[in-house]
């Protein structure tokens, strides 16, 4: 990823977590690429941050088989996905984090299959990807798309 200081532009939202926050990353990715008058990276970029908030909707918030929690545990999360778009220099970098610790998992998914796709179209669309584990709990995924000729 590049660097901080040549950060050109941030927005985050936090997600409940439900299978509706796929469609409330697309709207706010939507709006976000708009108003950052980058409107011809809406359609990759919103394919890329619903199969990265499905995949932590899906796989990093499945309920454990663990025993229930104890009244010493911490309470749920409000918000346990966490989406970040940053512009920089000639990129627009997405990145989901979600309390999990373990890594995406790209399959292989046969003909016939219903899903199992995602990172492979992930890696089809962006520039780069890979993940990082969080400081304190978790992980963050992250992709890069590269910006039209006119914006780099």
């Amino acid at each position: 990823m590049p660097r901080d200081e040549s950060l050109d532009g941030f927005a985050a939202c936090g997600l409940g977590g439900c299978p509706r926050s796929a469609g409330q990353a697309r709207r706010f990715v939507r709006a976000t690429l708009t108003s950052w008058a980058l409107p011809s990276l809406v359609p990759d970029m919103t394919l890329v941050v619903s199969e990265l908030v499905t995949n932590a909707v899906q796989h990093a918030l499945a309920p454990s088989s663990s025993p229930p929690s104890s009244p010493s545990s911490s309470p749920p999360l409000e918000h346990p996905v966490w989406l970040g778009l940053f512009r920089y220099p000639g990129v627009v970098v997405c990145a989901v984090s979600d309390p999990s610790p373990e890594p995406p998992r790209p399959r292989h998914a046969g003909d016939a299959a219903g899903s199992g796709r995602g990172l492979a179209l992930v890696g089809a669309l962006s520039e780069s990807w890979s993940w990082d584990r969080a400081p304190v709990r978790g992980k963050t995924v992250w992709a890069t798309l590269s910006l039209p000729g006119d914006y780099a």
